[in-house]
């Protein structure tokens, strides 16, 4: 089975660079795991949309390692170029989310695509965000410095863009500390644009090295109450991702071909008790949307999401808004809604 590539020269350009991004990520953790003498290497998983007829995708992943809980690097190529039908052309795209196992380590989310569509019409989508369940206000302040000077001129629009994008309104705070995101963008200079997403990507992943690597080398054994205060951040992260987050919705509600690999993102160890908890701070139907994915997870507490976990939860997400399509519009917004779902439909 292969996966065949977009036509569109743009398209070619954009899955260049994700995947030289992806190299770039994955081998810098694999060689920080060394560095601190627990290796801890990235395995590919290769995905196939329609048999690889419309593209597909290969993510390196790494899972209940010394360093990584949990870590994915995702590139996907997803086209149209045969049916005529669709007003999608093709999207590419890497998203990665990696988080260490020490407390005092941040995760980070990173994502960059591009999105054209059949009349030639295409924007870029880019996402970078620090995840601390314990806040360094220094690494804070350094990612987005990083960020800042990778784009300078469009760096306050992104910054108001993800601090939108990011809060939670049942809950009255933010999934994470540092957010950078620009939605539907398309200056008109194609090579400006593709160095924007180059220098963003490079700035995030080097930048998110450099404070991991700063908070293993410094950090002492994890106590008890740090390691409560990460899995109640990760059952955060797991709340936004699951009925909150647009993307990996729209990912969801297009094909059922990657749910694995779509929810890369979510940690190893949820607490199920506190997301009963948040039951009652949800508007409807979104309240029916937790209870189902709670009365999915495993009976114990902390849960471990699985692979089997995973699918059954994309599966639920499914069927939510296929009962609920209204609620859609529920979902976290930057300054522009995309018009993923209805475009890859």
């Amino acid at each position: 089975m292969q996966r065949t590539p977009a036509n569109a020269p743009q398209a070619a350009q954009a899955l260049m660079l994700v995947t030289d991004l992806q190299q770039r990520f994955a081998q810098g953790l694999e060689s920080l795991s060394r560095e601190f003498g627990n290796e801890q290497l990235f395995q590919p998983v290769e995905w196939f949309r329609d048999n690889g007829r419309h593209g597909g995708g290969i993510r390196l992943e790494t899972a209940d390692g010394a360093l990584f809980g949990r870590g994915s690097v995702n590139v996907s190529q997803v086209h149209y170029d045969d049916n005529p039908a669709k007003a999608l052309g093709s999207a590419t795209a890497i998203s990665t989310i990696i988080h260490p196992l020490h407390p005092l380590a941040p995760s980070v989310h990173i994502h960059l695509s591009w999105t054209e569509m059949k009349n030639g019409n295409g924007y870029w989508r880019l996402m970078a965000d620090l995840n601390p369940s314990h806040e360094n206000p220094q690494a804070t302040t350094q990612f987005m410095a990083a960020l800042k000077q990778a784009s300078p001129k469009l760096f306050d629009e992104a910054k108001a863009q993800g601090e939108r994008y990011f809060f939670i309104p049942a809950l009255e705070r933010h999934r994470g500390v540092a957010h950078f995101y620009l939605e539907g963008y398309n200056s008109g200079d194609a090579q400006a644009d593709l160095d924007l997403a180059t220098a963003v990507g490079q700035a995030a992943i080097d930048t998110y090295l450099d404070i991991l690597k700063h908070a293993l080398s410094n950090a002492p054994a994890a106590t008890p109450e740090q390691q409560q205060t990460q899995l109640a951040y990760h059952t955060l992260y797991f709340f936004q991702v699951l009925t909150l987050d647009r993307g990996t919705t729209s990912g969801l509600l297009v094909h059922d071909q990657n749910d694995v690999g779509i929810l890369a993102s979510i940690p190893a160890y949820v607490d199920k008790e506190l997301l009963n908890a948040w039951i009652s701070n949800m508007q409807s139907p979104q309240d029916q949307l937790l209870t189902a994915l709670i009365t999915t997870l495993p009976a114990n507490s902390p849960c471990l999401i699985n692979e089997t976990v995973k699918q059954n939860l994309a599966n639920v997400v499914r069927k939510h808004y296929t009962i609920y399509p209204q609620a859609i519009a529920m979902q976290a917004s930057g300054n522009i809604i995309p018009p993923t779902v209805n475009n890859h439909r």
